[in-house]
């Protein structure tokens, strides 16, 4: 069986890694890693293929940045002309961006079977393009892979179901799982002078936050003040520095919240596993939080994982200042002990999508 796995940006990454290594297990697999380049810097793409272990791409389309559209219709064509030189059985494609729903589109028009890692998940929001992206794969995908039972239920509502869904748990979680104690060998703690529960990360990088100047104001300001009480490390998007930098935002952030350039995989999970606290708008953080036992506080109205808020990991408090630190102060007086992991995040997701895959097309 021939089967290509399509990565593009950083999640993609830390979710192929698991399958990548699971198809070495079945010898009647032939698997080709093709990467799009939709992430292409050394920060966001060689760095984690290295810390993970990625086989280096047999394919890179190269694609590199560009609107939705430029960057979807660049893959779409470069990706046509490569499943044309390389027939395959199957396409896999993970997550929810562009590269997800560019290479799904021509693999099912060339009559290849399209497989789907994290289908089902739903924010209900038709702004975000992630929203596009998973709705769109999901309706033509032949296999869905589901991490948490809400996906199976969101599947069956869209008149998606039978053998085409299966939940197996979340690929991100076998990739935290293995890499946690070498995690721990990292000194990324000791050069940012940080002692264990004694700080705080940020991330943003969502335009519905970075994108509108008052939002994120609005944030900073209470950023500030938490720092007040738990200093804070911020490892800052490209797009946040840019836009806070034009408008005299990043000036106005205090002493205690210290400004980083992204890190590596394996630094970025020993600073959320130390963290006393989460402050994101990534999807991501709040599962690798919930496995991790480090509260959340997601600066988002919505979130597709709902499963981390009933897990008790994950709180949404928007960008409103006054709800940001009041969901703070709570969380402060909480015990992370209290937060539980969702069924089949066990660090075997991959295994069961191998198995599954070849069950079902083999």
């Amino acid at each position: 069986m021939r089967i290509v796995n399509i990565v593009g940006a950083r999640p993609n990454f830390i979710k192929i890694a698991p399958i990548m290594a699971a198809w070495k297990n079945h010898p009647g697999v032939e698997a080709t890693l093709v990467h799009t380049g939709q992430h292409y810097d050394e920060k966001m793409s060689d760095l984690f293929f290295r810390q993970l272990g990625i086989p280096k791409p047999d394919i890179n389309l190269e694609i590199g940045s560009g609107s939705h559209a430029v960057q979807t219709a660049g893959i779409m064509t470069v990706f046509e002309r490569t499943l044309q030189e390389n027939p395959a059985d199957a396409v896999l494609v993970v997550g929810d961006v562009n590269s997800t729903i560019a290479c799904g589109i021509v693999a099912v028009k060339m009559g290849v079977k399209l497989v789907h890692v994290e289908a089902g998940l739903r924010s209900f929001d038709r702004a975000m393009p992630e929203e596009i992206n998973r709705v769109l794969t999901d309706s033509i995908s032949d296999l869905l892979f589901c991490t948490e039972r809400s996906g199976v239920e969101n599947l069956l509502r869209e008149g998606i179901g039978g053998d085409r869904v299966h939940l197996v748990g979340n690929v991100m979680i076998d990739t935290l799982l293995r890499n946690r104690a070498r995690a721990a060998e990292t000194n990324v703690l000791g050069e940012l002078g940080l002692a264990e529960d004694g700080y705080g990360v940020v991330t943003l990088h969502r335009p519905s936050n970075v994108d509108s100047l008052d939002r994120l104001r609005g944030i900073f300001s209470a950023l500030n003040t938490i720092a007040a009480e738990l200093p804070l490390v911020f490892p800052i998007h490209p797009r946040t520095r840019k836009n806070a930098e034009a408008a005299g935002l990043l000036a106005e952030l205090g002493d205690r919240i210290r400004i980083v350039e992204p890190v590596g995989y394996l630094e970025f999970l020993r600073l959320v596993d130390c963290a006393r606290v989460i402050l994101s708008d990534s999807g991501g953080i709040q599962e690798e939080c919930t496995v991790l036992k480090t509260p959340c506080l997601t600066l988002r109205e919505n979130t597709e994982r709902p499963s981390t808020v009933e897990a008790g990991a994950n709180r949404l408090v928007g960008s409103d200042p006054d709800a940001i630190l009041a969901a703070f102060a709570d969380v402060m007086k909480s015990d992370p002990a209290d937060i539980a992991t969702p069924p089949l995040w066990d660090g075997r997701a991959a295994e069961r999508i191998a198995a599954k895959t070849l069950e079902m097309f083999g």
